[in-house]
This record gives structure tokens, sequence and C-alpha cells, in this order.
């Protein structure tokens, strides 16, 4: 099918200007000028967006879809997480395939192989594009002989822990060993920056002394830990002379270190969530604080100042959502496509802040809340939007240019805003399978209307077009260091 999108302002990662586009076969077959002879004459089908923005499709590079934790499971699963991601104008999805608990039996030699391929079949009712990373959380000869296994499979990303000491953390050495085999077969390491070791001796001394409230969630979790994480990493990656990622960063101090460690040649590059950008640990204090639970947590009106600086000063690179949704009230079920649903959420830890499930939901908000409060606020550009949100996580990841670009020969991941739109934001607004949106009563002005995946039209408005099933995995090369 071809379509011609004419009229529009088209921003890009680098530029702003006036172009029609033509689709062909999933693909951009060109750029237009402006009443072109093409466009003048074309008799196919033709959707006017005088007066509208269009952007790449969105990349949202952190996700959790279906993930199993503290008993219970998160409640976006790879359809649901991805219509909703449809709506807030994110065309593609990278998730975190984990690691089995427990080894295969001895000599088998395939626990990553098996791994992705329990999380592909997962993954089979996608509605939008998406991709992996693969959890490192044990590393031992075997799993380092697999590695260069998943390159082949399209997977060229790791991601490593320095918390969450006996279940998912590696030790500094194995970390180390982790970057030297990325840098043989091409790939890069993505990095959780806490102490491990600081928050397990503090969470058991404030369970001792009766602290079992949401704050204490973050008090056990000091930020100079994620602060001396993230210039570790970045050491060992130096010595390595590896790449590293550096996930979810909160703290100013992360993009202190970040910037330092930048200027010394070092290639290192940073992420950080919308959450981080406007909430702290008071939203922790509130009577429904356990919304706001997720690691790392939220800390300071300081720390949020200096990370809205680093993305304005282009230190950072890129805005994932680390999107990994639970109820706050599981036992109230909500009414999701006309059936009801309810899945044990954040109430299991009402007693005991360790016990409530950690993660937040993100994955429709973060564009729609970013142009609004970032672009419109005058502290991104529309041109630093588009990187963030798609050009820079299709490079570093390797899918430019067929995503995160408006270009010939690219995905036609297309998004049509309306700038104007205002919207009373909230979970009445979302498709997020959850009962709450952080952003409740937020007042948004400018919101996609017209979403397209690979040159279909999924969302129209409020109208969902998509389908189970419309999503591809996409495997991915070495990517780029921006």
């Amino acid at each position: 099918m071809s379509i011609l999108i004419k009229n529009g302002t088209l921003i890009t990662a680098s530029d702003t200007f006036q172009a029609d586009i033509l689709i062909e076969n999933e693909k951009i077959l060109e750029l237009l000028a402006p009443k072109s002879e093409v466009s003048q004459l074309w008799e196919g089908t033709v959707i006017d967006a005088a007066g509208k923005f269009i952007t790449p499709g969105g990349i949202d590079p952190h996700c959790h879809f279906d993930l199993p934790m503290f008993g219970t499971v998160s409640s976006d699963d790879h359809y649901t997480g991805h219509k909703a991601a449809a709506f807030g104008g994110t065309t593609t999805v990278m998730d975190f395939v984990p690691l089995a608990p427990r080894p295969l039996p001895a000599g088998e030699g395939a626990e990553l192989k098996a791994s992705v391929e329990a999380w592909l079949e997962k993954a089979a009712k996608a509605a939008i594009d998406y991709s992996f990373h693969m959890n490192l959380s044990r590393l031992d000869d075997s799993i380092a002989a697999e590695i260069p296994s998943l390159v082949k499979m399209g997977i060229t990303t790791l991601k490593v822990f320095t918390a969450y000491n006996g279940r998912l953390r590696l030790d500094d050495g194995g970390i180390f060993r982790a970057l030297r085999i990325a840098k043989e077969h091409g790939m890069l390491v993505m990095a959780h920056c806490e102490n491990g070791d600081v928050i397990e001796q503090l969470v058991p001394e404030a369970l001792a002394a009766g602290h079992v409230t949401p704050e204490w969630h973050a008090l056990t979790r000091p930020g100079w830990g994620a602060v001396e994480a993230t210039l570790r990493m970045a050491a060992m990656a130096a010595q390595a002379d590896s790449p590293v990622y550096i996930v979810h960063m909160n703290m100013g101090g992360e993009v202190d270190m970040l910037k330092y460690a930048r200027e010394r040649g070092v290639k290192v590059m940073g992420e950080t969530c919308p959450p981080y950008l406007f909430f702290t640990i008071d939203d922790l204090r509130r009577p429904d604080g356990a919304k706001w639970i997720c690691s790392p947590p939220m800390r300071s009106k300081e720390d949020n100042a200096r990370l809205w600086q680093g993305l304005h000063e282009g230190i950072l690179q890129t805005v994932g959502t680390d999107h990994c949704p639970f109820f706050f009230d599981g036992a109230k079920p909500i009414i999701y496509e006309g059936k009801e649903i309810a899945i044990p959420g954040k109430e299991l830890g009402a007693q005991d802040f360790t016990k409530i499930p950690n993660g937040l939901p993100g994955v429709q908000d973060r564009m729609p809340i970013m142009w609004t409060y970032g672009v419109r606020a005058g502290r991104i550009t529309p041109n630093q939007f588009v990187a963030y949100m798609s050009t820079n996580p299709a490079k570093i990841f390797g899918l430019y240019p067929r995503k995160g670009a408006l270009l010939p020969g690219a995905d036609a991941d297309i998004v049509i805003w309306d700038p104007e739109k205002r919207v009373k934001y909230g979970v009445a607004h979302s498709h997020q399978r959850t009962d709450y949106n952080l952003y409740e009563g937020w007042e948004l002005t400018g919101c996609p209307e017209k979403v397209f995946l690979r040159g279909k039209l999924i969302v129209d408005g409020e109208k969902w077009l998509g389908k189970s099933g419309d999503g591809k995995f996409l495997k991915r090369g070495a990517g780029e260091i921006i």
C-alpha cells in the first residue's frame, strides 16, 4: 500500500523542515519537496498533516514486560505494553531476557539460547517491533563461551548489575570479564549502578528498627552508591577499552561522573527516565507512596534539576522508561479491552517496603510528557527530543537508519503530532494495563494523533488499529558510540 503524508513539518535529531513523505512497502520511499509535482498529481491514499509535526517513531530502549517479581508479574505483557507504547508514539521497544535462575544440566551449554527462546515465545503476541537485551546475572566458563552466539541471534547487548547481591549481581571481576568479551565481539554492556554491599547492610537494619514504609526503600539505597558505582563502571570500561551504557541514571552526581568520564575519552553513555526528572523521595512519603517504588529510587529536586541540565547540555544520550508496571491494588480488578483483570501488585508490601514490587508504568507516558514538560517548557529542543526518544537509541543499539530516521529506505515508523491538542492526562487516558498513572491530572499540550508501524496506521486518535502479532523481532548488529 502506498501512502502520501503531505504538508507536515518534519522534526529529526538534526533538522526541522517542510516535506512530504511517500510510503511504500513498509518503507519511506522518498521525501518530496512541498507541493512537488509528485505530490500534486498523487492519486493514492493521502494524509494531510498541515499544521502538524512529524517525527520518527519512538524507541524505548528499556522495558520489562511480563516480568516475574516477588511472587507476581509485571502487569503489561508483550501485547498490552506494546499497545500502550504505540498510543504514546513509541513503535519499537527493547525488553530484557532474564537468565534462568538455575543452570541447565552440566554439558548442555545452551542457557542463553534457552532463555532467549523462552522470551521469544512470550513475545509472539507483540504489537510493535521489538528487540532484546540479555541479562548477565551469572557468568561462568560455559556462559562466557556462549555469549558470542547471542550476536548470531541478533542480540548485541548484555546487562550487568552492581546490586542485588546473590541474585543478579556480578562481582567487579565478572563485570570486567563481561566487558572484555563484549569488546571482542562488538557488543555493548549496559549497567545498573548501585552499591549492593551497602544496600545489603542497610535493609535489615531498617527492618529491625521497624522502618517498613515506602520512603525506606530510598533511604536504604543511598544515592552516593549510584554515583560511585557509575564512576566505578566507567573506570572498568576504560580499563577494558570497552563501551558501557549506564541505565536509569537518577542522581545528579551520576551526570557529573558521566561528564567526567566522557571528557577523558571513556566510551560511556547514559540514560535517564522521566520519573527521575519530576519526582522525589517526598512522593514515597505520600499515603500512596508505593506507587513510586522502583529501583533505583526517586531522589531530590536538586537531582531532578541536574538531570534536566544533563539533557539540555547533551551529557546524557537517551531517555528510556524502565517500564515495569504493577497494580497499586491488585485485589481490585480493572477493565481492560472489555474484560476484568486483577494482578497482585504493590499491596503485597503494605507492611514491608522490601515486598513492594519494584517498577513503574511509563511506556506510553514518555513522549507526551517529555514534549510538554521538556520541549514546550524550553528544557530541551524539538531536535533533542527526537534524538533522545528515537535516533540516539537507534544508533546506540544497532538499528539506525532502519529505525529512528525519516530517510528514504527507513522503516515507515512515523508519528504525526497535533502540537495544540490539550489533554488532562491520567489513568483514564492511558492504555497501560494498571490501575494508576504517575502523571494523574497533568495538563499536556501536544500529543500523537496518528502512529504508523512500518507504514501501517496502528493508532488513529483514540482508535486502536493494531493487533497482536503485528510486531517483528529486530535482529541488531553493533551500535555506535555517541
